[in-house]
């Protein structure tokens, strides 16, 4: 299997505990020249693309002939619209390099790439990625919310999370993923047995994550304009305060570990037609 290299580091982790039954990791973007850095996150995003769109064959062809055709199928896999301002891809790509930056994580396999046609959303969890060593692997099924409102997004996230988690949808859900791993890698047999109809929901559940990332329009954010001492500790007081509410709120669902990404953001709409117009650029390289 290939994985691609990682993009050189970005954000900031600001916070980062990763507890056996809620974690949390704060991500934070900083600022330059008294702006919060919409348009380098957003050329940062955008080189997780490859990686977030193509399958695993795909990925162990790039060469320097096929890397401009499979940059622009990459891009044009995402979606082929001018009506994008609700649409989520961007922040499943969020999820994914979040993921692979924080536990180091594989992609086990590409969503997008199964889309039955361009501008469909894909069903289901929003990333499937697994951690750890074979003989111990866990499975990360994410569920992400690129909202401008938190108290949105954790409403919405906690009632798709206790959705997903029917013993139904699961099984479901499982056969879907396993039809679509790739036999060259070196997880897949691992994880076809841990998801097998013969392995009870219970084992599955023991090394199950579901890793939640969630957006919002930060005050913080906005009331700064550098990584000030005030503002580190205003940014980690705001994620602790979210991620207790989110502890709250998701007290009712089924014992699974979790662990949530917060990040907050200074204007949704501003980085979403950013994302937008260089997504259009990479479609048309």
């Amino acid at each position: 299997m290939c994985v691609l290299p990682q993009p050189a580091p970005f954000w900031e982790i600001r916070v980062h505990d990763p507890h056996p039954d809620k974690g949390v990791s704060g991500l934070c973007v900083g600022y330059e020249a008294g702006q919060w850095r919409c348009s380098a996150f957003a050329d940062y995003i955008m080189e997780w693309l490859p990686e977030f769109c193509l399958n695993s064959k795909e990925r162990d062809e790039l060469s320097h002939e096929s890397a401009v055709r499979n940059l622009r199928k990459a891009a044009s896999l995402v979606y082929q619209t001018d009506k994008y301002a609700k649409r989520g891809e961007f922040g499943e790509l969020f999820l994914h390099a979040a993921i692979r930056c924080v536990f180091d994580s594989l992609p086990a396999i590409s969503k997008l790439y199964y889309k039955s046609s361009m501008n469909n959303t894909v069903k289901g969890f929003d990333c499937v990625h697994v951690v750890g060593p074979l003989d111990s692997l866990e499975l990360w099924l994410g569920e992400v919310k690129f909202y401008k409102s938190l108290s949105d997004a954790i409403r919405d996230v906690i009632a798709e999370i206790d959705e997903h988690l029917d013993a139904n949808f699961l099984r479901n859900e499982f056969i879907l993923i396993g039809n679509k791993l790739d036999e060259r890698d070196s997880y897949t047999a691992a994880v076809q047995r841990l998801i097998s109809d013969r392995t009870s929901l219970d084992r599955i559940f023991e090394r199950v994550c579901i890793p939640v990332l969630l957006t919002y329009e930060s005050s913080t954010i906005e009331l700064h304009t550098a990584p000030t001492e005030d503002y580190v500790r205003e940014f980690c007081d705001e994620v602790a305060k979210y991620f207790a509410t989110f502890c709250k709120k998701s007290e009712n669902l089924p014992p699974l570990r979790i662990h949530l990404f917060l990040l907050p953001l200074d204007d949704k709409k501003k980085l979403v037609d950013v994302l937008h117009t260089k997504l259009k650029a990479w479609q048309a390289i």
